[in-house]
């Protein structure tokens, strides 16, 4: 019998972060493509926070479902067609779908995306650019010579989103991150100004006073909490502020990854005339195309990068997961497959 391997919630954890031990990597039958699906060869997949909050259990309103105790872990991957239904992607082509954490997948040939040529690495697929491209032109709508805010700038959407926001000409692009190291690689190559490093001596807000004494008209959020409260105060009288994360609670060892509270000054919210808007790139399909062929010619030109590592190996991505939940890497973390 044909076997591939998958990795699956082996249990979900009885309090702090999900690890090594509550999954398991599992050895099972290859899938069979039902009528209509498409059986693919997983070359490379995501490494995402998000799961935490999946595998938390089911919340009111998100977009996925939950991850249940043996159910397979799944996201955004990159793989080759072995096998098609008529009129469905051809057998070696590359598609980008939904069911990476295993070797092979049997996915709805509507669910397949054939690459084609629009990024010159077929890896590049796996960035969440494209999240942060709809947030900053439907969301925030980032006009030349704005200050631009970033929280969380040195994971997968923030190493994006600081670029994304130079290139539609932002005047000034400051990050938020957790160390010294990652804000000079921040301010080095990826489009920030400056960089400011949360939990340190020095308050937040001073931070932010040195590092945008101007005051910020755009708030590019991931995190929320502490930080969306500094940027908050940070803000200029119209500021806007575009809400597409919530590290804050989703990655907090102490809670569920299920909420993330914060307290702000509705006051001033009123007085400065903020507009304070969540947002999901869900929303904009129309702007998907727009934004792989303006990142495609990015990265042909050079004027972008993808931030990215490679952990090589089935074996190794339980525990990549854990390392992108504590903020070991900077962007984003794809599992590359042989």
């Amino acid at each position: 019998m044909a076997t591939h391997r998958e990795i699956r919630l082996r249990t979900r954890p009885a309090h702090g972060l999900p690890s090594s031990e509550h999954l398991e990597l599992v050895t099972t039958a290859l899938p069979v493509p039902a009528p209509g699906e498409v059986l693919v060869r997983n070359r490379w997949f995501a490494v995402q926070a998000a799961l935490r909050t999946l595998i938390s259990g089911r919340i009111e309103g998100a977009p996925l479902p939950s991850v249940e105790p043996g159910d397979t872990l799944f996201g955004a991957a990159v793989g080759e067609v072995v096998s098609a239904p008529p009129g469905g992607p051809r057998p070696g082509e590359l598609v980008f779908h939904w069911q990476g954490w295993r070797e092979y997948a049997a996915v709805p040939a509507s669910a397949c995306t054939p690459l084609g040529d629009a990024l010159p690495d077929p890896v590049a697929h796996l960035s969440q650019g494209r999240t942060a491209y709809a947030a900053l032109t439907r969301g925030a709508e980032v006009r030349p010579g704005d200050t631009v805010l970033v929280t969380g700038g040195a994971g997968a959407v923030g190493t994006m989103a600081g670029q994304i926001a130079r290139l539609l000409g932002a005047g000034r692009v400051v990050g938020t991150t957790g160390s010294p190291a990652k804000a000079e690689r921040l301010v080095a190559g990826l489009g920030y100004d400056a960089a400011v490093v949360r939990d340190t001596v020095e308050p937040l807000a001073a931070q932010l006073d040195g590092a945008a004494p101007d005051g910020i008209d755009v708030i590019f959020d991931n995190v929320g909490g502490e930080q969306l409260r500094a940027a908050v105060d940070a803000a200029r009288p119209g500021a806007r502020a575009v809400l597409v994360g919530a590290l804050s609670g989703q990655l907090d060892p102490a809670g569920t990854g299920a909420t993330a509270r914060v307290e702000l000054d509705s006051y001033a919210l009123v007085l400065k005339r903020i507009a304070l808007r969540g947002f999901s790139p869900l929303d904009h399909p129309e702007a998907d195309a727009e934004w792989r062929e303006r990142f495609g010619g990015w990265l042909r030109t050079g004027e972008i990068v993808f931030p990215h590592v490679r952990v090589a190996g089935m074996e190794r991505a339980a525990g990549a997961l854990h390392e992108v939940m504590t903020g070991r890497h900077l962007g984003a973390v794809v599992v590359e497959l042989s």
